[in-house]
């Protein structure tokens, strides 16, 4: 039995060569370049013929990566690889989950219904599930959602001196909860009142009492950053510590990484999920076992 094919969708991707490494799986070898007016040309190097194929790439900023996806699937199935699957620490498309306005398109059915027409199995780390209350809802093929609350809470108690963990609303109330108890930390949650996009507006609970701790501001994922800014603000306004920020995805719109730190942030730390220069929390071994679980059981 030949072992599996693991394909980066990116060059130099270290987290793909980690997790191929913890699984002992053969690096394959995938040309990806654009042609000259913008389309994809896309060749397997290595020969797929009754291999089982495993194609990893994380997908945020998605639409420029969707099309070499897709294409890297279908490739794969056509010259005889026997299992296609998919391994993405970050999947995005899944804050459109239901029609709020007439005439939108509910974006997360239709991601899933591509993915799931062209992949066997998918592992990802963290969905950002709010109405959906597993991605078996709108995926058409095995899924696997590990969870980095662990990873996090061993990073911080390494690296914070009493802490006190900080949840941006009463979505993440049990997620943070759960954190803070493997850190031996206690917590708190926000309220917040989003006003649009980039516009939130934070309210917190006294938090006097907490003087004494450093603040760490977890989440699932940032992406423009309004939410921990703000909540940045507020805590250096009450003369808390400079609070650390955690994350799992750090996606960082646009200047968002720049700002959270001009905002009075001391660290931003966050999983390797997605590239960034605060990654500090390796995910390698949790998507490993994932697919280690989500092989066997296929």
């Amino acid at each position: 039995m030949h072992a599996p094919l693991l394909f980066p969708l990116a060059a130099e991707d270290p987290l793909a060569k980690a997790v191929a490494d913890a699984l002992a799986a053969e690096l394959g070898d995938l040309e990806i370049r654009r042609f000259p007016d913008g389309e994809t040309y896309l060749r397997y190097r290595s020969a797929v013929q009754d291999r089982s194929v495993m194609l990893f790439g994380s997908l945020d900023r998605p639409d420029p990566k969707i099309l070499p996806l897709i294409f890297a699937a279908g490739a794969a199935r056509e010259l005889g690889a026997r299992a296609v699957g998919l391994i993405a620490p970050y999947l995005p498309y899944l804050r459109q989950d239901r029609r709020f306005n007439p005439g939108e398109a509910i974006s997360s059915r239709h991601f899933a219904q591509l993915l799931s027409r062209d992949v066997d199995w998918l592992v990802t780390v963290d969905p950002h599930l709010h109405r959906y209350k597993s991605l078996s809802e709108i995926y058409g093929v095995p899924t696997l959602a590990l969870h980095a609350a662990p990873l996090l809470s061993d990073w911080i108690s390494r690296e914070v001196e009493r802490p006190l963990l900080i949840g941006p609303d009463s979505e993440s109330e049990q997620w943070v909860g759960a954190v803070a108890r493997d850190a031996g930390a206690p917590s708190i949650v926000l309220r917040k009142h989003r006003r649009g996009d980039r516009e939130v507006e934070i309210e917190a609970p006294d938090i006097a009492r907490w003087s004494g701790r450093t603040p760490v501001l977890v989440d699932d994922i940032v992406s423009t950053a309004r939410t921990m800014i703000e909540t940045v603000r507020i805590l250096r306004k009450a003369g808390m510590r400079p609070p650390i920020c955690v994350a799992v995805h750090g996606i960082f719109a646009e200047r968002a990484f720049d700002d959270l730190l001009a905002a009075g942030a001391a660290r931003v730390a966050t999983c390797n999920t997605v590239p960034h220069g605060s990654n500090a929390i390796d995910v390698s071994r949790l998507l490993a076992e994932g697919v280690r679980r989500m092989t066997l059981a296929c």
